[in-house]
């Protein structure tokens, strides 16, 4: 048993809102047992810091070294170790637009590494492609995009937790079949027009992919993806990383869209946690100059930002207090997966997946199941 003392915690209220609560003892052992003023197990020390539920993040390639495609053994254990130190206790590793034959042997991993208990959790998969627009590819291989296959999805229905589509390249019967094998259908790398994606939203696309990035942007005559996104209830990803998204953009989403249906995410590469360099991506060189990375034609990829550092900057630029930013990457994630009842929240019975950082939301010690994965 363990007794996380001097924090303050980030707890639910009443209404469920994210509140600070300190001079409160969470105490703990593989799940949640009690939150009260008593000490009931060995002693941690959160020396005044944030005490939180773990962070989920849903959209990530790679970090550390390692990537998701990767036909190595190792690399999602190595995704697995290093995202602790973020403060990200489980995640989506995610796919690229390759071969189907590449696509299914990173989701044959990912379906094994479910199943072990070891670092960060691993709750599924993003599949990002190869159902996608050729005009909105962003950093994606051309040569692999393809019209969507719903056979193909329902071979890893029990793996694949998002699916990302051009929702103008596809039938919308994919989009029923998805719903209903709990398969979160995502808007993104998509040319959609306003009422493309608007009808796709009303399907049962709930989810749009890195807003902004790679899709048909807003006009005022031609709304776009990112119009549909802001005038409808669909969850949105963001990558607050101030170079995907401006800081301005981020203020403008948290002025139209509720807190609840925002999403913070890095997707991140490889190139994470390894500073400025030379770096790959689905077999393209990508080359990393503090937080920006591109391909050799200055085409913008993924980022190289941690799930902390996304929080950071979201909350500074739109001034949101720090137990409500929380709630973007742990609560609003857990709830659209439909793992809320486990994860997500510090409450009594669910999984011990804490993180604790400090003001300037550097990550200190982070909890996995109860077990300590992570101590700067």
């Amino acid at each position: 048993m363990t007794s996380i003392v001097n924090g303050r915690l980030i707890l639910p209220d009443d209404n469920g809102d994210f509140k600070i609560c300190a001079g409160t003892v969470l105490n703990f052992d593989e799940k949640i047992f009690s939150i009260s003023d008593s000490v009931e197990g060995e002693v941690v020390d959160a020396e005044n810091n944030f005490v939180a539920p773990g962070f989920i993040n849903v959209h990530i390639h790679g970090c550390a070294g390692a990537d998701t495609m990767d036909d190595d053994e190792t690399a999602l254990t190595t995704m697995r170790e290093f995202l602790p130190r973020s403060g990200v206790t489980s995640f989506l590793p995610t796919t690229m637009t390759m071969s189907l034959e590449k696509i299914s042997a990173a989701l044959k991993r990912i379906r094994h590494e479910q199943k072990i208990s070891h670092g960060a959790k691993i709750f599924g998969a993003h599949l990002e492609g190869p159902f996608i627009s050729k005009k909105f590819k962003g950093a994606q291989d051309e040569q692999y995009i393809i019209p969507a296959d719903f056979a193909f999805v329902e071979k890893f229905a029990d793996v694949i937790k998002i699916v990302t589509v051009a929702p103008e390249e596809i039938s919308f019967d994919f989009i029923d079949r998805c719903r209903e094998k709990n398969i979160v259908v995502s808007i993104g790398h998509s040319a959609a027009t306003y009422e493309i994606a608007t009808a796709a939203i009303e399907r049962g696309a709930t989810h749009v992919t890195h807003l902004f990035n790679a899709q048909s942007p807003f006009h005022h005559r031609k709304p776009g993806v990112v119009g549909a996104a802001l005038d409808s209830h669909a969850n949105v990803e963001l990558i607050a990383d101030n170079v995907h998204v401006h800081p301005v953009a981020q203020r403008f989403v948290k002025k139209i869209k509720p807190l609840d249906e925002i999403i913070l995410i890095t997707d991140s590469l490889r190139a994470c946690g390894l500073g400025d360099g030379e770096s790959e991506l689905g077999g393209q060189k990508v080359f990393v100059n503090g937080n920006l990375a591109t391909l050799a034609d200055g085409t913008l990829v993924g980022s190289v930002a941690t799930l902390n550092d996304v929080l950071k900057n979201f909350c500074a630029n739109t001034d949101t207090d720090v137990a409500s930013g929380v709630e973007l990457v742990t609560k609003n994630p857990a709830v659209e997966l439909k793992i809320f009842d486990s994860v997500g929240s510090l409450e009594v019975g669910k999984s011990a997946d804490i993180t604790i950082f400090d003001d300037d939301f550097n990550v200190k010690k982070t909890f996995v199941d109860g077990h300590k994965v992570f101590a700067q």
